[in-house]
C-alpha cells in the first residue's frame, strides 16, 4: 500500500515533452481500461449509471498522472459515457428533457474530482519533500553529533595519559589508566554503533552485539580464551538508547572479566547469549574463570555504579552471581521482572 501510494507516473521521465506524452497516455490508458469494465458490467446492467466509473477512472488517472492525465481521461471517458451508454445509444441527442441536466451536473461534479485529487496529490509531494529534508538534515545532525562525541572520548583519554604519566603516585596512576580504559571501550562501543546503525532510530542486535563482541575479543583476550556470543532472535531490534546501553554493559562486563577472570594466563570460556521475545529481552555474560576471587580483586565501586547506570538507560536491571567456578552478569527488561 505505502508503494502504491508513492506511485508516479510521469516522474521517471525528466524531458517535459516526454512527460506530457506518458501522461497522456498514461490518461488514455484508464480510459481504456474503464471501457473494458463498463462492457462487462453491461452484460447485467445495461445504461446503468452512465457516467458512474468515470469518477473513479479520473480520481486515479489524476493522483498517479498529474492533472494532464486526469483531464485526457475526463474528456475521452466522459465523451464515450455520454455517446455509447447514456440514451440514445451511439449518440450525444437526449431522449429525455432532463438529460442535458443530468449531463451537466455529472461533469461538474467529475471536475470537482479532479481539482480535488490533484490538490492531494500536490499536498502529499510536498509534504513527501518536506519530510525527506527533514531526514536529510537530522541525518547530517546526527553525523555531525557522533563526529564531535568521539573527538571528545578521543579528547578525554588523551588528556587524563598526559596527566597519569605525570602522577607519581601509583595507585592514582593506576585510577587513572582505569578510566583511559574505560574511556576507549566506550568509544569502540559507540563507533561500532553509529559504523552499523547511524541511520536509523532502531538496532538489529544481531550484528551489532556480534561485532562488538568481536571487536572487544580481539582487543582485549588472548587466544588462550574462547568468546562465544549467541543470539536467539535473528530479527530482534532494539530503540537506538536500548541498543547503546546494553552495548555498554556488555563492553564493560567483557572488558572487566578480561582484566580480572584469567590471571596469569589461564584458559577458559566466556559465552554471551542475547534473547528477545516481543516487548521482553535478556542478556548474560557467563565465564568460568577464577569467579569470587576475581569479584573480590577487581571490584570496584565505579564499575558497579557503571553497571547500574547502563541497566537503568536500558530500562531494565541486573544481578550478579559469582561463584569460584565463574562470574555471571544478567540484564533484563523490567518485565521480565
Amino acid at each position: 500500500m505505502y508503494r502504491l501510494a508513492g506511485f508516479d507516473v510521469p516522474q521517471r521521465f525528466s524531458a517535459p515533452y516526454i512527460r506530457v506524452l506518458v501522461q497522456c497516455a498514461f490518461g488514455l490508458g484508464c480510459t481504456l481500461a474503464m471501457i473494458g469494465l463498463r462492457t462487462f458490467l453491461d452484460l447485467w446492467a445495461a445504461t446503468a449509471g452512465p457516467f458512474a466509473l468515470v469518477y473513479p477512472t479520473v480520481l486515479i488517472a489524476t493522483l498517479y498522472g498529474h492533472w494532464k492525465a486526469g483531464a485526457v481521461t475526463f474528456v475521452s471517458s466522459f465523451a464515450w459515457a455520454w455517446y455509447f451508454v447514456l440514451p440514445a445509444s451511439r449518440s450525444f441527442n437526449f431522449e429525455l428533457a432532463t438529460d442535458a441536466s443530468r449531463v451537466a451536473i455529472n461533469a461538474a461534479a467529475v471536475l470537482v474530482v479532479l481539482l480535488f485529487a490533484e490538490s492531494f496529490r500536490r499536498a502529499v509531494v510536498t509534504a513527501i519533500a518536506q519530510r525527506d529534508e527533514q531526514i536529510a538534515r537530522a541525518t547530517m545532525l546526527q553525523q555531525e553529533l557522533e563526529h564531535r562525541t568521539k573527538n571528545n572520548f578521543a579528547l578525554a583519554a588523551s588528556l587524563l595519559e598526559m596527566q597519569k604519566r605525570r602522577e607519581q603516585i601509583p595507585e592514582v596512576a593506576s585510577a587513572l589508566e582505569q578510566a583511559i580504559t574505560r574511556i576507549h571501550s566506550f568509544s569502540s562501543a559507540y563507533s561500532n554503533l553509529a559504523l552499523r546503525q547511524g541511520e536509523g532510530a532502531m538496532v538489529a542486535m544481531q550484528d551489532y552485539l556480534v561485532d562488538l563482541v568481536d571487536r572487544v575479543t580481539r582487543g582485549a583476550f588472548l587466544d588462550n580464551v574462547k568468546v562465544e556470543v549467541d543470539v536467539s532472535s535473528d530479527n530482534a531490534i532494539m530503540p537506538r538508547e536500548v541498543a547503546v546501553a546494553i552495548g555498554l554493559f556488555t563492553n564493560e562486563a567483557l572488558t572487566n572479566c578480561a582484566k580480572y577472570a584469567f590471571p596469569e594466563g589461564r584458559d577458559g570460556t566466556v559465552k554471551v547469549h542475547f534473547e528477545s521475545t516481543g516487548d521482553e529481552w535478556s542478556l548474560s555474560i557467563q565465564d568460568d574463570g577464577i569467579g569470587t576471587a576475581a569479584m573480590r580483586n577487581g571490584s570496584s565501586g565505579i564499575g558497579e555504579r557503571l553497571f547500574a547506570a547502563f541497566a537503568q538507560q536500558a530500562g531494565g536491571h541486573y544481578h550478579v552471581d559469582a561463584k569460584s567456578t565463574g562470574r555471571s552478569l544478567h540484564l533484563a527488561s523490567q518485565k521480565l521482572n
